[in-house]
């Protein structure tokens, strides 16, 4: 599959690139932000280059990825590989195979105290239909987490 749709998204935020990162990877804000794509939602990786990550609901639902750069407080791209259905990873199946060479990439840039979010999330037309709104009330979270600090 190649993706068919691209979400891009920029914010500036009111923190350091250190922080904005923070708010990125770690757990105590991840499941924050991932809401708003999916209630429950978690990752479960250690987000070191070429490991693998997965991305579920409270169902179990959800994304089977690879960390493909990851360059922390400048770049983090994240392939997906498939799909996570009721706990099990699917890679076969028509929808699973729809996902495949998808990404999203995270680009953080910082001028005097102020950072600029830059996200791209590529994808087929299914998903980029269920998505959109999504992308773009994730940004406002990562910011609104980023700047509360």
């Amino acid at each position: 599959m190649t993706p068919t749709k691209t979400i891009k998204t920029e914010i500036k935020i009111n923190a350091p690139r250190e922080r904005v990162w923070e708010v990125l990877i770690k757990d105590e804000y991840t499941q924050q932000w991932y809401t708003e794509f999916c209630e429950g939602s978690k990752a479960e990786t250690t987000w070191e280059e070429g490991s693998a990550a997965i991305f579920t609901d409270s169902n179990g639902n959800g994304m089977v990825t690879t960390i493909a750069v990851n360059r922390p407080t400048e770049e983090l791209i994240i392939q997906y590989e498939g799909l996570m259905i009721n706990g099990k990873p699917d890679y076969d199946s028509p929808q699973a195979k729809e996902v495949k060479k998808g990404y999203e990439s995270y680009l953080l840039d910082e001028k005097n105290g102020i950072t600029t979010l830059r996200t791209a999330a590529a994808m087929s037309e299914e998903f980029f239909e269920m998505t959109g709104d999504a992308w773009e009330r994730a940004k406002d979270k990562i910011k609104q987490l980023a700047e509360q600090k």
